[in-house]
């Protein structure tokens, strides 16, 4: 018969068999896409990952651990307070300078100023620097107390200065040498010359290379200034060899 397998016979070989169906292994399941991180989880991971935990902070206690701005707002503490201010012990110099003029202004009004006493002056010359010396005394001890109290002053915030740049010694002393000059030569020669010296030296150690102008500017000062002590103040400047000229 058709499609029917007989018994074999004794010391014969098995019928042949069909062949199996191999089994199809499991296809892995695809485990679901997890959704992109926000902007601001992405920025909150971030910064988990780079700033340092507590437990990696070193521990301290006792009064040498710090605060934090919020321990200390809830202590009711200023975070600027709990920094020791450091003494500026430099402005006690300044200090004692302040009360050393202020005591030889008032010694010398009290020793050597007379006390004329008129109808146009009933006050006299001296009250006036006695008060002031008696100002900068207090000005003296109150810079004092502020200066023991933690108190700096706030150093010079220059936008075009630069504070590393050392002194230009040349300029200062070509300055210095303008100014001595016109003090040796203003009697003998008179201001307007004495002065047209300052005002062109002074002119040339700033750095301006114009020297014709800058002289003809100088006279005109010099001139300007004499005329308006003249007539204005109604003090005569060293006329010097212009004596009868000007």
């Amino acid at each position: 018969m058709t499609g029917r397998t007989t018994r074999p016979d004794r010391g014969g070989d098995p019928p042949p068999r069909p062949p199996a169906v191999p089994e199809i292994p499991a296809q892995p399941t695809a485990a679901p896409a997890e959704p992109a991180p926000t902007p601001a989880a992405a920025l909150a991971t971030e910064r988990a990952a780079t700033e340092p935990t507590v437990a990696d902070a070193p521990e301290l206690t006792g009064p040498s651990a710090p605060r934090t701005p919020e321990e200390l707002a809830a202590a009711g503490t200023d975070p600027a307070a709990d920094v020791a201010p450091k003494t500026d012990r430099a402005q006690y110099g300044v200090s004692a300078f302040l009360a050393l003029v202020g005591g030889l202004v008032i010694f010398d009004a009290t020793t050597r100023i007379g006390s004329a006493i008129n109808r146009a002056d009933p006050i006299g010359p001296k009250p006036v620097p006695i008060l002031l010396g008696v100002l900068l005394l207090i000005v003296a001890a109150i810079y004092a107390l502020d200066v023991f109290r933690g108190g700096t002053g706030e150093p010079e915030a220059g936008e075009d200065v630069d504070l590393s740049t050392p002194i230009d010694w040349r300029t200062v002393l070509l300055l210095i040498g303008a100014f001595l000059v016109n003090a040796v030569l203003i009697d003998r020669l008179g201001w307007v010359i004495s002065g047209t010296i300052l005002f062109w030296g002074s002119a040339y150690a700033l750095g301006n290379r114009h020297y014709f102008r800058n002289l003809l500017i100088s006279v005109a000062l010099s001139l300007i200034t004499f005329y308006a002590f003249a007539i204005g103040l109604g003090v005569n400047l060293p006329a010097g060899v212009l004596q009868g000229i000007l």
